[in-house]
Parts: C-alpha cells; structure tokens; sequence
C-alpha cells in the first residue's frame, strides 16, 4: 500500500502563518469558528482534561470529539520555565479521522493556544461585556498578554488599555510589541503602578497571571457596576485569581461546567453556586449581560472543543497559504496484518566493532 502521510505544520511555519495572515485576522477567524462548534455543542463527545501534577508545574491530555474528528492536546503549564529559557505553556495537538483513526493532521499548539485563549475570551466578551466598553485593566503582562489585547483591540473597540505586572519588563516588553497595532487602531496603553490602578475606571478586567497560587488579584472592593471579568489565568486545582465574593456579586459563566468546578475560580465556591455554560447563551437557552450595571465573569480554564477550532482554522489557512508539511507518522504496509514484515524492508546490516 501506498505510504499515509499526516499534514503537519511545525512551530516556524505556524508563526509565518500568523505573520501572513495578521493575528487580528486570525483571532477573527477563530473567535467565529469557537463560536461555531460552541452552537453545536451537543454534537461532541467532551470531558474534563486529564492532569499531571508535580510541584513545578502540570502537563495535561485535552480530548473531544464529534461523529467525524477526533482532536486532542497535549499542554504543560510550569510557571518557574523562564529560569530555564523555556515558555510557561508549550503545546502540541492532532486531529484524526474518526472512521479509520488515521491522524490527518498534527501541528505545534504553543502559538496556536495563546491565539485561541483571546480569541475564546473576544467570543464570550461579545455577549458579556457591555457595548460601549472601551476601557480594559490587563493584568498579566506574560505571553498570551499581546493576543488578548490586539484582540480586544482590534475586534471589540477597546481603545485604551490599562496594564499590570509585578515583573515591569513583561509590560514592557508588551508595550513594544503591540505600540504599532495600537497606532493603526487610534488607542492608547499606559504601565499601572498596581493590580487595583489598572482596574479603577476599566469597563473590562482580563487576569492572565501565571503564579499556581490561590491568589487574589481582584477583590470584591474593586468591581464598578457594568464591569466584565474576564478571568484566564485561573486554571488549574489551587491556582485562582478573584475572591470568592466578586464571584458572588457576579453573573458567572464557565465552558465545560465540570472541568471548572475543579480547575477555576469557580473552585472557591460551594457545588450548587449557580453558574451558566456558555455554549446556551450561543444557542440562545440562557441570557448573556442583562443590564448595563450588571458584573459579568468569564472563568476562563481553557476547553478542548476550543483547541478542535483552532486546529481546523489553522489546517485551512495552513492548506491556503501552501505552509504545510507531510511526515510520515503511519507505516505502509502491503499486509495490513503483517507489521513485522516492516522490519525486512527496513532492514540494513549492521557491522560491529570488535574491541
């Protein structure tokens, strides 16, 4: 039989990808396509990711499925890696065909997940955030900081962003790297002194801290009427970002109910605190913002069904763009049965070395 050979689009070729296409573009795309499978959630085979946990950090499994692909991610989080030269989230993933489980395509996810955290949080913020919103807190200046600000930015009319790190450089660094998106879009960013400078007088609050610490970045003391909380950082068992009390005071909406009753903010709070999954306000069985001064929050953990959108979106402008590879991850066999068989055409001599 004829070799199969899997799509594959590496790490320098993804980041060309984006460099092509624009990362507003690319965040449009997948904002649209999470938005999509999210309308049909109850096609997909979901649950909770499956989570390795060590004192420096934790590597998680993220499966689903519908009736035609199966998608997964592979996904560390280990907030110390700096130290090492090495980024706090790495990512890889694949998409297989469900009929014969042949991986069709398999691409790195380090860039591909940061843009699909901001694209999922512009999806949600579309329904939760009032529409006047032009003001956004930052708090979190690390490597997802750029993608949620050009996404806020330039695809929800966010014209002034307010930024926080305990590490300056990080703000920085983000500074110098979206000065010119920020230009084209006519808005401004300023380097807050604190966690509480950046929130006064923000329409919306994103956290993206890294810490695994049951932290407080935003307290109840801190919230205005009308404000939407757009929680990312939060997302793994003992690692939180709001107080328990600005959950109380807040509409509360997660992705997949039972992964975030262990992994967000939501894990602060008692079994029966009432939250809405976000796919019914999609398919409209439940209601996004109701009024102006209400406080919405998106506890954001992160869902595999978000990571089956990114990796389709990226195959496809990967096809466009004529950026992906073929590797050979399956044998070609002329005896599907005879996989030892292989072997013999493989094999070359080997000469040892006496000594």
């Amino acid at each position: 039989m004829s070799a199969v050979h899997t799509e594959f689009l590496s790490a320098s070729n993804a980041a060309q990808l984006v460099a092509r296409t624009g990362v507003v573009e690319c965040l449009r795309l997948m904002a649209d396509a999470i938005e999509a499978d999210f309308a049909r959630w109850q096609d997909f085979d979901k649950s909770a990711r499956v989570g390795a946990h060590s004192e420096h950090g934790v590597i998680e499994l993220m499966p689903v499925a519908d009736a035609t692909d199966y998608a997964f991610k592979y996904v560390n989080g280990h907030p110390s890696n700096a130290r090492h030269g090495l980024p706090t989230v790495m990512a890889f993933g694949a998409l297989a065909d469900v009929a014969t489980g042949v991986p069709r395509f398999v691409s790195e996810l380090t860039l591909t997940t940061a843009l699909r955290t901001a694209a999922t949080s512009l999806m949600a913020a579309r329904r939760l955030a009032r529409s006047d919103s032009r003001s956004m807190a930052l708090i979190g200046n690390g490597s997802q900081s750029e993608f949620q600000a050009l996404a806020f930015v330039g695809l929800l009319g966010v014209r002034e962003l307010r930024l926080f790190d305990v590490d300056t450089a990080a703000s920085a660094k983000l500074l110098r790297n979206i000065g010119p998106a920020l230009g084209e879009y006519g808005a401004s960013a300023q380097i807050c002194d604190s966690a509480e400078d950046a929130v006064r007088g923000a329409d919306i609050v994103t956290t993206l801290t890294a810490s695994k610490a049951r932290a407080t970045i935003v307290g109840a003391q801190m919230l205005a009427p009308g404000m939407h909380l757009n929680a990312v950082g939060g997302d793994c068992p003992g690692k939180t970002e709001l107080a328990a009390a600005v959950l109380t005071n807040a509409s509360v909406f997660v992705e997949y109910e039972p992964q975030t009753r262990v992994e967000g903010d939501l894990q602060q709070m008692p079994a029966d605190f009432a939250v809405t999954e976000f796919w019914r306000v999609i398919q409209g069985l439940a209601p996004g913002r109701r009024a102006d001064d209400e406080i919405t929050v998106f506890d954001s953990v992160g869902f595999a069904l978000e990571d089956y959108s990114a990796l389709r979106t990226m195959r496809e402008l990967g096809k466009q763009a004529g950026l992906l590879e073929s590797i050979e991850l399956i044998p070609a066999l002329k005896d599907p049965k005879d996989l030892f068989g292989s072997l013999r055409l493989s094999a070359r001599p080997v000469h040892l070395r006496r000594a």
